[in-house]
Formats: structure tokens, sequence, C-alpha cells
């Protein structure tokens, strides 16, 4: 049977008149030679032979550039493109050191248990090649308690993640006396992923494990590394209070690569809806695989990953086989995912649907196509998956297929957006007072605070203090003490910033009810509300019955072809003005709002059309949230003016708003919220608020304030791009009163007031910010 190339299957979407009005945007970028180093002269032999036995007669030169800054004890931040091989800028500079003195200590922080796994493996066969007695294990949830025995006595290096630093190793310190007298290096791999609350909490384990490694007179270098997002430095610097060495001048080499925007054809003109991406993905996944190409497809959930998974099974189970095409996800037993991360690197799996799972570093050899079921939520995660395909010299392409959410389609619409933009800046607020009290009962629980100590350079007194005040810790002479049985990091969770979480509680199996997850209160009206649909790692569960009073959820897994959103009816109030920018014909703000809201009804919605196939009440009372916040706010003209239509006009801003400015603060979709008011209650005037869906905020509504100008362009730029009249989902949403009020135009004309600038007066908003 005659066997397509991808050069020729290239060929054809680019020719075929059948695909002329899907293809939106097609970039080919050019391939990139190598540029290497000699080893140093002061790498030891036998690492210089054991990377030569693997292959390496060279290292590329941000890795030579890692190891020679890392021998004059500088802390290291490298940034290189995904397979790039960045596991060495930290591995060649550990084992060096362990070679030196036999009683160094190194501590490997991984976002993810695989992640920890695969480079596991990876440093034990260096290791063996080099022929000298160093001990590497992981220290995860999975390791059995003989090993961590020998672990704390004897690793020299240790392979953790975040949470079990947090709730396993710093709580019990006295248990690691010799790791933490003999720490020299940690490691902090794929320093992207600590952004927002995450990276806010993860930033405050930093400051522990520095404080007890002080303790015990260790003083270790740092060494991040990470994908390319704007911020390396200033991440990597807030991420552990140290200065940085960037290192960025990759070497590693790049075969050619086509990057496609693909859009499904319009299947419902009015409402500007669109085939479903699923079905899209699944004809071009045949289409490759049936020829042979070896090809990844990100779906960003696990029913997803399932449903396309099984459609492929079946398409091309006649040419290969089922277990040519695998699914990769969390929830698969490591030993699976190590069959199949074996499978694509020696060929024998031809294709594999996968989560954001294979996002992170995970060797899986080179594939040649990568197919992408939506835009991910970030620049740095689509080049993150992109650069699964095409490792080192082959030609390969990359497909994002959209779907018709309104952020799908501002991307594929704006592919200048994209590709002229460099991937978002990360932000984490470490100083977060919800997050900061947290973490001292922890650094207290570990170690007495001394009259006048600081935390990693940050004044705590006076919230040692307040917690004393409040019977937390325990004051005597000039220390403060933790006083309670229990000790704290078991309740807190590096994955929100309030305490009172709601515990969700899966009872699909009768007879063994587990704990899920958890959520912050806030969240939980909107996500785990009677009859809600939740996703947990992408499976589908249906709440069933939400305990408010006791915080609990209990969930059952389903299999449904709709998710559930609801209406929140929030009243928000303006506590303090930061910032103020006049603007010629509108005035931004940026300040201390709090939050009243209260979730009224939800929706069912088909996740194919986005159609509303039902609805029901919720039963909850008010919740109160404290928070940061940007907002414009219009002159009252607008109410005579606009009359009735202003308030579509404001949800309509509010919608697209929603839409474009997680690409610019880095962000989920759910981690901000914006509340148009036709009269807000401070100033009785036309506002748009954006504010940070988390106690205290994250710095979030900051960044958009900052980047005002640019956002307000790419929301207008978005709306006019869009093929529909007066409005749709993929846009400023449907005009309430069906299509008699142009929602489009009106919107427009509101962004023009954010945005005009009279003759006399040229400045942009962010040119007044920085007056």
């Amino acid at each position: 049977m005659f066997k397509e190339s991808l050069q020729q299957i290239l060929m054809d979407l680019k020719n075929n008149e059948k695909y002329k009005e899907q293809i939106v945007h097609w970039k080919e970028m050019e391939a990139v030679e190598a540029r290497t180093a000699p080893f140093p002269l002061s790498m030891n032999e036998k690492l210089v032979q054991a990377l030569q036995r693997r292959g390496i007669g060279e290292m590329y030169t941000h890795q030579e550039s890692a190891f020679s800054a890392a021998q004059k004890g500088e802390n290291v931040v490298a940034v290189t493109p995904t397979a790039s091989g960045k596991t060495l800028c930290y591995n060649l500079p550990v084992l060096q050191k362990i070679t030196e003195n036999e009683e160094s200590r190194a501590l490997y922080i991984f976002p993810t248990k695989a992640l920890a796994q695969d480079q596991m493996s990876e440093l034990n066969e260096l290791i063996d090649e080099m022929g000298i007695p160093v001990r590497c294990n992981t220290y995860d949830g999975d390791t059995s308690p003989t090993i961590r025995q020998a672990v704390r006595k004897a690793g020299h290096i240790v392979i953790t993640n975040p949470d079990m630093l947090h709730s396993a190793i710093l709580p019990h310190h006295t248990k690691w006396i010799s790791f933490f007298e003999n720490l020299q290096y940690v490691v902090i791999d794929e320093l992207h992923t600590y952004r927002g609350v995450f990276g806010s909490h993860v930033a405050n384990v930093i400051r522990r494990l520095k404080r007890i490694a002080a303790y015990y007179g260790a003083n270790p270098q740092f060494i991040c590394t990470s994908a390319t997002i704007a911020n390396p430095k200033e991440l990597a610097e807030q991420l552990t209070n140290l200065p940085m060495r960037l290192i960025q001048n990759n070497g590693a080499p790049r075969g050619k690569k086509h990057f496609i925007f693909y859009n499904p054809p319009v299947v419902n003109k009015p409402l500007n809806i669109r085939k479903s991406a699923t079905v899209e993905i699944n004809d071009l996944a045949k289409r490759f695989l049936s020829n042979d190409i070896q090809t990844i497809v990100f779906a960003r959930s696990r029913v997803r990953v399932e449903i396309i998974l099984s459609h492929l099974q079946q398409m091309i189970k006649r040419n290969f086989g089922p277990d040519a095409i695998r699914g990769y996800r969390g929830g698969y037993l490591p030993k699976q995912r190590r069959e199949i991360e074996r499978g694509l690197r020696n060929g024998e799996i031809k294709g594999v649907v996968s989560t954001n799972a294979l996002e992170l570093g995970v060797d899986i050899g080179q594939l040649q196509v990568c197919l992408l079921t939506g835009y991910p939520g970030t620049i740095a995660s689509v080049w993150q998956q992109a650069g699964r395909a095409g490792r080192r010299q082959n030609e390969s392409a990359v497909i994002m297929v959209a779907g018709s959410s309104p952020l799908d389609q501002y991307i594929v619409g704006n592919p200048g957006a994209f590709f002229d933009r460099t991937p978002e800046s990360a932000r984490i607020n470490p100083d977060n007072l919800i997050i900061l009290i947290d973490h001292l009962k922890c650094a207290a629980y570990e170690l007495p605070f001394k009259k006048g100590e600081l935390l990693d350079g940050v004044d705590v007194e006076e919230l040692l203090e307040y917690l004393a005040e409040n019977h937390v810790l325990h004051q005597r002479v000039d220390k403060w003490y933790w006083m309670n049985e229990a000790f704290p990091a078991h309740g807190i969770s590096l994955r929100s910033a309030s305490q009172e979480n709601v515990v969700i509680i899966d009872q699909s199996d009768v007879t063994n009810h587990i704990v899920i997850g958890e959520m912050d209160r806030f969240s939980a009206m909107t996500l785990l509300h009677d009859e809600a649909i939740y996703l947990h790692q992408g499976i589908q569960y249906q709440v069933e019955y939400l305990d408010w009073e006791e915080r609990k959820a209990f969930v059952r897994e389903v299999s449904v072809e709709y998710f559930t959103d609801a209406n929140l009816a929030v009243k928000l109030k303006v506590l303090e003005v930061d910032e103020k920018v006049q603007l010629p014909k509108a005035e931004l703000y940026y300040g201390d709002v709090m939050v009243n809201a209260k979730a009224t009804i939800f929706k069912k919605i088909r996740m194919s059309t986005f159609e509303n196939i039902g609805s029901g009440p919720i039963h909850l009372p008010e919740e109160e949230l404290h928070s940061n916040a940007m907002w414009f706010s219009f002159p009252s003209a607008l109410i005579e003016r606009y009359g009735h239509s202003l308030e579509a006009g404001l949800v309509g801003l509010a919608q697209v708003l929603g839409s474009v400015s997680p690409v610019f603060a880095m962000c989920d979709r759910n981690d901000i919220h914006v509340v148009p008011q036709i009269k807000a209650e401070h100033s009785e005037l036309p506002t748009v608020f954006i504010y940070d869906s988390y106690p205290g905020g994250i710095g979030l509504a900051k960044t958009i304030y900052n980047q005002a100008d640019t956002v307000l362009k790419h929301a207008k730029s978005h709306i006019t791009s869009c093929p529909c009249k007066n409005g749709c989902p993929a846009c400023v949403g449907v005009p309430s009163d069906g299509n008699q009020t142009n929602t489009k135009q009106l919107v427009i004309q509101l962004i023009h007031q954010l945005i005009a600038r009279t003759s006399n007066d040229e400045m942009s908003i962010q040119e007044r910010l920085y007056e």
C-alpha cells in the first residue's frame, strides 16, 4: 500500500481547496545548526568518559555556560526550548561536586512525580556509566518506608516535588540532619510551572528550606531550568530570593518546523459555532498515523484523551493493531507510563494521545507531528507541547486545531498575538498575607522564631505577634513556639490560597470513599454546587451533594456530553485606590476590593456546540472575598447616550476582556473574574472590574493594569476579526434581545473610549502609567 511522506501530506494541506478556509495561518521555521563547546578542563575525567560513551562528544553552548557558572559558585537559571538538553545543566555540576566531595548532597525539585521518575532513570544511567557509587532516589508518596530511611541517611541526590518537601521533609528535618548539613545544590526544574498561587506557596517553601539549611550550616547553590517565559530571571530571583545568572544561549539543533493554525468550519453561522475540534483532530491524526508518521495528540482533559484515543484505535487498528496508539494521562500506573515512554522512543508505538502530562520534559524520543486540541491556555504551554515534535534534526509539523471558545478563536484569529509576542511573564506574590501566614506557622513548627529573626529577608515580627495573640504560637522570653499538637503543613495545600477549603470526596465506589482534591470556598460556589459537573484531572464527576457547613462535596464519576456554568451575582466594593491613570475619555484604577458573591443558577452547556440544554437553582449562602482589582470607569454621560443598551455593551466588554486577559496574565480563565456594573457602588459610574479570584490577590490584576493598552487593542482586534454580525459566543456574547442590538459595534465604541487619544495628547495608557 502506498504511503505518503510528511512532506507530501503538508503539500496537500497547503494546496488542497478543501482546507483553504480552515488553515488560517502557516509559519515555517527553518532548521538551526547545533552550537557546541568542548568539555571544560575542570570536568572530572570519569564524567567526560561517561558522556562520550553516551555519544556526547561536546557540550551545547548553554550546557557549558551553566557548568562554568555553577563552578564559580553562581546561582543559575537556564532557559532554552524543549528537548535542548537542559538536564545536563544541573546534572553535570551536581555529579562534578560529588566526585570532588563524596559527602556532598543535592535536592532536585520537580513539579510532577512522572517527571521525577523519568529524570531519575536518566541520571542513574549516567551514574552507571561513570562507575562511581552515587546514590540517587526519589522521595515521594510512592517511596516505601524502608527506602525512605536509606534515602534520608545516605542519599547523595534526593528527587522530590514541592508538596513532599512542604509536608514530609521540612517538618521532619531532624531525620535529615546529615543531608541538610552537606546540602550543596538545590535544583528547581520546569521553573515556569511555579506561577500564581502555586508559585507563591513554593516561594515560601523555599524560604523555609533555606532557613533549615542555614540552621545546619549549609548555604546551597540554586540551579533552575525553565521553558521559555518572558521573565525567567525575575521569577527565579523571586522564588529563591537570590541573585541569578541567566543563561539563554541555546546551542541545541532544531529541524525545520511547520506551525499551522487550523480553524474548523462554521456549522452555525448566526452563533458562529464551529465543527468540533475533536472531530477534526481525529481526521488529521488518522491521516498521519495511517501513513506511519509518529504523532502526538494533546487534549485538555482525561475525558477528551479517552474519546480521541478510542476513535483513533477504531480507525487504524487494521493497519497496526490497537496497541500502536496509546493514551497517556494522570491516573495511569507508573509501570504503564514507563512502558509507553519506551514504546515511543523505540518506535513500537506510532501515536500517543496525552493530557499536558507529556508537556513537561519526559523523554519520548523524536516524534514528527504534534496536534493540539485547542489552545492550552498559555503561549508557554503551546511551545512546550510543540517542542514534542521534531526533536533534533527531523522536519516536523505542529497543528493547533481551535475550539469554539472565545480564547481559542482569539488566538487563531490573531496569529501575531502568538508569534510576535514573547511567552507570558509568570507572576507570583510570596508576600500574599494568607499564604505567608500559613508558611509562618509551618516554619515556627520546624524551628522556633527568635526575636528579630527574618524569614529569608522578610520582617515577620508583627505577624508572629498576631499569631501569638490568637494562641497559634506561644511567646516565651524572646522566642515564638508552635503550641499545637497537630502539625500545620498537613492542613495547608500548595494549590490554594485559602485555608478553609472544600474537600472533594469521590463515592463512585460505595465501599471505598476517597478524597480526590480540595477547592477554595469561593470557587466551590460555582464549581461544586449540587448537580455541577466537576472535572478532576480530566475525569468528569457529578456533584451529588455539597455539605457547605462541613466543607465537603460528595461526587460520583459520570460520562456526559455537557459541562455546567454557574451564574454569580456579585457586589463589588472598592476599599482603597492604590493607583490611578486619567485617560482622555475614561479612568483606569488599581486597588483593593471587597467582593460579595452569591451563586444563583447554573446552566448545562453541550460540549460540542456550547448550546444551553438545561438549568437549575443553586442554594448557597453569600461569600466574601478581599482581593486586588483593576477597573475602567466610564463617564456618566454614556448612560444617557446608550440607554438600556449600555448594560449589554458592558457585559460584552467584560466577556471579551475575560477571554483576552488570561493570555497576558499567564493564568487560567478561572484565576480572574470580570464584572461589569452599570452604576458602580463607589462612584455611580459605568465600570468594568477585573479582579484576582484568590484571597489577598496574587498580582494578576496588576499585570493586566500594567498592560491595559495592549490588552484593549487585542480585545478590539479579536472582535473586529470575528465574522459574526452583531455579536456571538466567540467574541462579545449573544445580544440579550436576540439580534436587535449590535453589541459588537457597541463594545468597539466602548474600547475606543478607553484607548482614544486627543490631538494634544498622544500618550498611551502605558506611557501614562510611567509618567
